[in-house]
């Protein structure tokens, strides 16, 4: 059977996952077969032009059109998009995969969410967190089960880029409270959270996040439109800290910025154990970097061989991937769910988890203290 998706949105978002839809025939001869049958946009005009380069069959400028009438719904579109599409899909019994963060609040989280829930493990939800489908994340997972790492003590995650120092760089949508919900915590705090609960969140590791304190920090409180006209509020963080307590005991420490000068896309985490520790940057993707118990130093692994995840489909040992293999492995394990009708991780419960953590950070920086996590 043909699998036909439907995609909301053709801009950054929906490149990356036509560019991977289009490479898992090349590479995972096992994927379902698929179609990329309709593109979905407001404008008309740049929505068929971009079907034509993405190699979509069809556009509609209205989701309700095709949220029941495909295979599996891609909500790719801004955060403030992500509920009502999200939850017509599910509800109409079509599989749902939706960009992080889940959405701009708690409550539209919530509300997709026990939608998924009620929709069945037959009906995949998945949230769109692609930095768990890295072969080197994936070859740190391992260590850290097998408990190379021992009693986890320490987790540090950052996730830092640079795109707004310019104070005369465009307002967008991402700027705005109503639209994204959040600035840089939510567009990349989102990411690190997630990362941090696939990696030590089991419970014979650190567990749950059980409380946090956050500080929130706005340093450009209004930026010119495109074309110059106006200028308008930035109603969201610019940056973002906060510290973490595990149920194990262990200490967490994150932070995010569109501010940090020199830094274009810098994801690293960092995981302290009693036997051994690791490191991960997303700007040298293929790496991980390991200690182990005895060793005087850390040791760079390149996550390249066949028997690495994913990487007997690619090239052979030494010949590295790029971001955007990322979103191929992530479209090979969802469309696959589809196909299949099974549950998809990462889920909407996930995309929730994380979201209950940048809440109760804004809580946090709102009250100036600590606040746990139901």
């Amino acid at each position: 059977m043909t699998l036909e998706v439907g995609v909301l949105g053709y801009r950054f978002m929906g490149k990356a996952h036509a560019n991977a839809m289009a490479r898992l025939p090349m590479f995972f001869p096992d994927a379902p077969e698929i179609e990329r049958r309709v593109l979905i946009g407001r404008d008309e005009s740049a929505l068929s032009d971009a079907a034509e380069r993405l190699g979509f069959d069809s556009i509609a400028t209205d989701w309700r059109d095709v949220v029941d009438d495909v295979d599996a719904f891609y909500n790719l579109g801004p955060n403030h998009v992500h509920c009502e599409p999200s939850v017509a899909a599910l509800e109409a019994g079509t599989p749902v995969f939706c960009e992080k963060p889940l959405a701009p609040t708690l409550e539209e989280a919530d509300v997709m969410a026990e939608t998924a829930r009620e929709a069945g493990d037959d009906v995949p939800a998945g949230c769109a967190f692609n930095y768990r489908f890295v072969p080197a994340i994936r070859y740190a997972k391992g260590l850290l089960e097998a408990g190379d790492l021992g009693e986890i003590r320490h987790v540090r995650g950052r996730y830092l880029q640079d795109w707004l120092v310019d104070p005369d760089a465009p307002w967008s949508w991402r700027n705005d409270e109503e639209m994204a919900g959040s600035g840089a915590l939510g567009d990349l705090g989102a990411h690190t959270v997630d990362l941090l609960r696939f990696l030590v969140g089991d419970d014979d590791l650190a567990g749950d996040i059980e409380r946090v304190s956050g500080h929130l920090q706005t340093f450009v409180d209004e930026r010119p439109v495109e074309d110059g006209s106006e200028t308008r509020p930035v109603t969201v963080d610019d940056a973002y800290t906060a510290q973490l307590e595990f149920a194990n005991g262990a200490m967490g420490a994150l932070e995010g910025s569109r501010y940090a000068t020199g830094h274009k896309n810098d994801h690293t985490i960092e995981i302290h154990g009693s036997k051994g520790s690791l490191r991960f940057s997303l700007e040298r993707l293929n790496e991980l970097e390991v200690l182990r118990e005895g060793d005087r130093g850390y040791e760079t692994v390149l996550v390249t061989d066949a028997d690495d995840p994913y990487l007997d489909h690619w090239w052979p040992p030494g010949h590295v991937l790029g971001w955007e293999h990322t979103f191929v492995h992530e479209n090979y394990e969802f469309l696959g769910a589809v196909a299949r009708g099974e549950s998809f991780a990462p889920s909407f419960a996930d995309g929730l988890a994380a979201q209950r953590v940048l809440d109760a950070i804004e809580r946090s920086d709102d009250g100036g203290e600590w606040v746990a996590l139901e």
